[in-house]
């Protein structure tokens, strides 16, 4: 299938229309859920529980050697983006990135953002990553995301953004850390009620103005970026000439605003978490997991998963 390119204006339609044909030829596996809710630290969070974690983790031990046996070399894990499956593509974003539909997916219209080659996940995000985004972000009401590295959530060692349609959950705030971003002080960095290190910076991309390209606007969003990360105290290194992170991290991104945060490890209590969870929406895969979420605390678990707290240096957008 030959891919076409995607606009904004053209990408909402797209979506529908892959949408229905991936259901109809069962390239598309949606993944029911049980929808709760915990307050916690000035936040509603949303917490789903979905069983099919459970088989994914059941099926992951019974694959697994014993200790007492023998091992045999392992296959490397195919990569599901190379080639991605014609029926999950909703077009092409860009020169350098395709737009596929996450195949089991818990919310509608979830995106990711894919190199059309392979690009290491944890090699940092470029301009052209941006600019791909920007197209979903100007696209439909949507927070997108980055999970850098496996400790951060990510499942896939092929680069790829990912971007979810907002509201996340239609009894809060569109997205619930957005709570708490209304007391963030002008130029701070911080968000008041995180205890975990982060840094934060509000953005004014969502404008149309003819004056400012869209090009510009993916360089703005990549300069606020570079300047978390620093802020957030994730190191860079080289690799072969390309710019990598030197500590896993996730990234919330919308038209308005940005967060960094650095990652310690990726999951709590058997709990995995990635850049969702620290927007306020949590996936645990039984009740006995949301009941030790909420023993614990989706505020107090989001903090023994990040670095811990330090002041960042100043980053402005």
């Amino acid at each position: 299938m030959a891919a076409r390119l995607l606009t904004a204006r053209t990408l909402r339609d797209a979506i529908a229309q892959r949408t229905r044909h991936a259901l109809q030829c069962g390239a598309l596996q949606p993944i029911e859920t049980t929808l709760t809710h915990i307050d916690d630290g000035g936040m509603r969070f949303a917490v789903r529980e979905v069983s099919s974690l459970a088989r994914k983790e059941a099926a992951r031990h019974a694959h697994a050697p014993s200790q007492g046996a023998l091992k045999t070399p392992t296959p490397p894990r195919r990569n599901p983006f190379l080639p991605y499956d014609d029926d999950l593509c909703v077009g092409d974003l860009s020169a350098t990135h395709v737009a596929l539909l996450n195949k089991y997916n818990v919310l509608d219209e979830h995106l990711l953002i894919v190199t059309r080659h392979f690009v290491p996940q944890e090699a940092l995000l470029d301009h052209a990553d941006f600019a791909a985004l920007f197209v979903v972000l100007r696209g439909y009401a949507a927070l997108g995301f980055y999970n850098g590295g496996p400790e951060a959530g990510a499942s896939q060692p092929h680069k790829h953004l990912q971007a979810v349609p907002l509201p996340l959950d239609g009894a809060g705030a569109s997205v619930p850390i957005e709570t708490l971003l209304d007391a963030v002080a002008p130029h701070s960095g911080r968000v008041p009620g995180l205890p975990f290190a982060h840094a934060f910076a509000r953005l004014d991309l969502a404008s149309n103005a003819a004056e400012e390209a869209e090009d510009q606007k993916a360089h703005r969003a990549l300069d606020a970026y570079r300047a978390l990360l620093h802020a957030a105290g994730v190191g860079i290194v080289d690799v072969d000439g390309v710019p990598h992170q030197h500590t896993p991290y996730n990234l919330l991104v919308t038209r308005r605003w940005m967060l960094v945060v650095p990652r310690e490890t990726e999951r709590v209590a058997g709990i995995s978490v990635n850049a969702l969870g620290f927007a306020g929406s949590l996936f645990v895969r039984d009740a006995a997991q949301r009941e030790t979420l909420a023993r614990i605390g989706p505020m107090t678990a989001l903090a023994r998963v990040a670095k811990s707290d330090a002041p960042p240096a100043s980053a402005h957008a």
